[in-house]
C-alpha cells in the first residue's frame, strides 16, 4: 500500500501540483540534443551542418505530427468529438519515431541529400527515451503506458490499488539493453542506415510485444494503432530485415 499513495510522484509550485513527467520530459529533449553534438564531434559527418538542421527541423515537425495522430488513434471514440486540446495533449512515443521518420524523409528529398542520415541519432534517442519513461513511471496511471493487472512477480500498484505490469520499466530495461548492444555495434562495419534501421525494428518491435500486456483500444482487427504502427515499420524495413536476418544466420 505505500506505493500506492506515492503515485503520482508530484511536486508543489505557487500552491499547485505538478507532475514531475514535465521535468523529465525537458531533460530528455536537453539530453539528447547534448548527446548528439558529443556523438557528431567524434565523426566526420558526409552531411553539412546546415543539411543536418533542415534534416532536424523535419524530424521535430514530423514527430509532433505523428505522435498526436497515433495517439488520438489509439482511442479511436474520441474521433467523434475531436478537439485542439485532445489532439495538443495526445502524443506517443511511437507515432513521434513514425512522423519523425517520414519527416526526415520528406525533407532529404527537398533538400536533395540521399544519404543515410540516422546513425548518428540511435544513442541519443536510446537515452532520451530512458529519461522519458522515468517520468511516464512517475505518473503511475495518470499516464495511459501502464499494464494491465498481474499476478507476476514484476507487478506494481500504480496509484489504483491493484498490481500491474509496470510497462515503463520494461520498456526501459530494454532500452538500456539496446544501449549495450548498439556500443557493441560501435566498431562493427555496417551500412550506414543500418544501424538506425535496427534501432527502429527492434524498438517496434518490442511495442509491438508490449502492446499485449496494456489495456489497448482496437483500432482494426483487434489491434491497436501501435501495433499496425509496428507492422508498416516491419514493412517499410522489410529489405532490411531479410538482409540482416540472412546475415546472422549465415554466420551460425
Amino acid at each position: 500500500m505505500l506505493l500506492k499513495s506515492l503515485f503520482p510522484f508530484q511536486f508543489e509550485l505557487f500552491g499547485n501540483q505538478y507532475h514531475y513527467h514535465y521535468i523529465f520530459e525537458t531533460l530528455a529533449f536537453i539530453i539528447g540534443v547534448r548527446l548528439y553534438y558529443f556523438y557528431k564531434k567524434g565523426i566526420k559527418d558526409p552531411i553539412s551542418d546546415e543539411n543536418r538542421l533542415w534534416i532536424m527541423l523535419g524530424a521535430m515537425l514530423g514527430a509532433l505530427i505523428g505522435s498526436r495522430v497515433i495517439a488520438v488513434l489509439e482511442t479511436p471514440e474520441v474521433l467523434h468529438h475531436l478537439s485542439f486540446s485532445v489532439l495538443y495533449q495526445s502524443k506517443t512515443i511511437v507515432g513521434g519515431l513514425l512522423g519523425g521518420l517520414f519527416g526526415v524523409e520528406l525533407i532529404k528529398k527537398i533538400i536533395g541529400v540521399n544519404i543515410a542520415s540516422g546513425d548518428i541519432y540511435v544513442i541519443p534517442i536510446l537515452v532520451a527515451l530512458i529519461i522519458g519513461r522515468i517520468g511516464c513511471f512517475s505518473m503511475g496511471i495518470d499516464e495511459p503506458t501502464y499494464g494491465i493487472p498481474t499476478h507476476f512477480f514484476t507487478g506494481i500498484d500504480l496509484g489504483d490499488g491493484i498490481l500491474r505490469h509496470p510497462i515503463m520499466l520494461y520498456e526501459m530495461v530494454y532500452l538500456i539493453l539496446l544501449i549495450f548492444l548498439f556500443n557493441g555495434l560501435k566498431n562493427k562495419i555496417l551500412i550506414n542506415g543500418d544501424r538506425f534501421k535496427l534501432f527502429m525494428v527492434l524498438y517496434f518491435l518490442f511495442r509491438f510485444c508490449v502492446e499485449f500486456i496494456k489495456p489497448y483500444h482496437s483500432l482494426f482487427l483487434n489491434l491497436s494503432s501501435i501495433h499496425w504502427s509496428a507492422l508498416f515499420i516491419f514493412i517499410y524495413y522489410y529489405k532490411f530485415i531479410i538482409r540482416i536476418s540472412k546475415q546472422i544466420l549465415h554466420k551460425r
